[in-house]
């Protein structure tokens, strides 16, 4: 299996393309990239987690590195204990949603964000080049360990909150943190807004329970359990925690893209503003700005954490994310956050006293429908010319690929960051129109 190298960090198949020898080198290409100074590392729970944290702390030790092992933390978490420590970067071994035989390595700066396109680069060349600066014997340390993530992180989406008045509701919730790096921050965060808690697959083990992707047909038993206990709500986080989704008091899947939406709700009434959200989000939140009125209004980034971020400074948003069920509350950090996904859903309902279903119902309903094909690097120029050709009359964003706009409904078209694949997302108010803006683009690039 080929190694995946791009800006969201290194990913391969444990025991093929990722190894303890890629992971020693990759931190001391990091560490040479940084000079050394301290470097913050946590990792989910993935059974090959502690032998690539192992040899990647090797690597950053031997470049003169200052280590702060976090272990077992979340992406958020990482990135928060980065800020907290005025570390010069951080390090998280994961791979996300992949499945169990993956693994990865995400490099962030001081701010915990992923680095922009030409540094990730610049290390992955030093990886390349070998091009090493190690340190002298005197300069070596032993690294350091830091038990405090947990509690940290915790405390600062409380901080966004009200949680006395989420207490006062007594919420029933269902928390699925598939045996990943948030079960045990996701249950203390609830558990602190005086939630009954039932967490199922909670043992940070790394033995994820179903397909890691919180998507509907990997949450069946999660909308079980929902209906089962007559909860309120029920949550799943991905394995490293920075993405949620949600299922509703009668154990439907309403599906990640509400995740942005229901905060979005919540944020447009109590912090009236812009918010941030890539190219292929849901039409749903620019219905909501519209119906906030006033300042509130969607400034679209390039698809990427990073790119949402970007987007958030540059029009004064406190408030931003993507549709796949990541949502970013620069107060906690600027980072797709599930814990900062949770405070605001609960607070959300608790302020309108309103259940999931009912929240939902107020929100415009689309169909969204998300293709793939392989296509060459050099075709791919190719393809979004003509599409963006074919639409030149239509509201267009080629910021990232091209997005067109429609009174029904939108499309965007993309290459993929990692693959030679065409990525085409579009969304309209009925299943045959937005089966028909993905065929239109299709014809549109098989005649390429």
């Amino acid at each position: 299996m080929a190694l995946m190298m791009s800006v969201s960090g290194v990913r391969g198949v444990i025991g093929e393309s990722m190894t303890p020898v890629l992971a020693a080198e990759l931190g001391c290409a990091f560490g040479t990239y940084l000079g050394g100074g301290k470097v913050v590392v946590g990792r989910d729970t993935r059974p090959s987690g502690p032998m690539l944290q192992r040899a990647l702390v090797s690597g950053l030790l031997a470049t003169g590195c200052e280590v702060v092992e976090l272990n077992i933390a979340s992406t958020p978490a990482v990135a928060f204990m980065v800020r907290r420590h005025g570390a010069a970067g951080g390090v998280v071994i994961t791979a996300s949603h992949n499945p169990v035989i993956w693994n990865g390595i995400k490099f962030l700066t001081d701010e915990g964000l992923a680095p922009p396109p030409d540094r990730a680069q610049s290390i992955f060349e030093t990886y390349r080049t070998k091009a090493f600066k190690l340190a002298g014997v005197d300069a070596l340390r032993a690294p350091a360990v830091d038990k405090s993530a947990d509690e940290a992180h915790v405390e600062a989406a409380l901080g966004i909150i009200y949680p006395d008045q989420i207490a006062e509701k007594r919420y029933r919730v269902v928390l699925d943190s598939i045996n990943g790096a948030g079960s045990t921050e996701g249950k203390l965060l609830l558990s602190r807004l005086g939630c009954e808690v039932i967490h199922v697959n909670a043992e940070p083990n790394g033995r994820f329970a179903h397909t890691p992707e919180p998507t509907a047909e990997n949450l069946t038993s999660l909308c079980e359990a929902v209906r089962k206990h007559k909860a309120h709500i029920g949550f799943a986080q991905d394995p490293d925690a920075d993405r949620l989704a949600i299922v509703d008091e009668h154990g439907n899947y309403i599906g990640e893209e509400y995740t942005l939406a229901l905060c979005a709700m919540y944020m447009f009434k109590a912090h009236p503003g812009p918010i941030a959200a890539n190219l292929s989000t849901s039409r749903m939140v620019d219905d909501l700005a519209a119906a906030a009125g006033g300042p509130c209004r969607v400034v679209r980034s390039a698809v990427g954490e990073a790119n949402v971020v970007a987007a958030m400074r540059a029009n004064g948003c406190r408030f931003g994310g993507e549709g796949n069920g990541g949502v970013i509350d620069p107060r906690v950090g600027p980072v797709r956050d599930s814990l900062v996904g949770m405070a605001l859903t609960l607070q959300l309902m608790a302020i309108r006293n309103a259940g999931i279903s009912q929240l939902v119902e107020k929100i415009p309903r689309y169909v969204m429908s998300k293709q793939k094909f392989e296509c060459s690097s050099d075709r791919i120029a190719r393809v979004l010319a003509a599409v963006r050709s074919a639409y030149a009359q239509e509201k267009i964003n080629d910021i990232d690929g091209v997005r067109i706009d429609f009174a029904e409904g939108w499309v965007h078209v993309r290459g993929s960051n990692t693959e030679p694949i065409i990525r085409i997302i579009a969304e309209a108010k009925t299943q045959a129109d937005c089966d028909r803006l993905v065929a239109d683009v299709r014809r549109i690039a098989d005649g390429v």
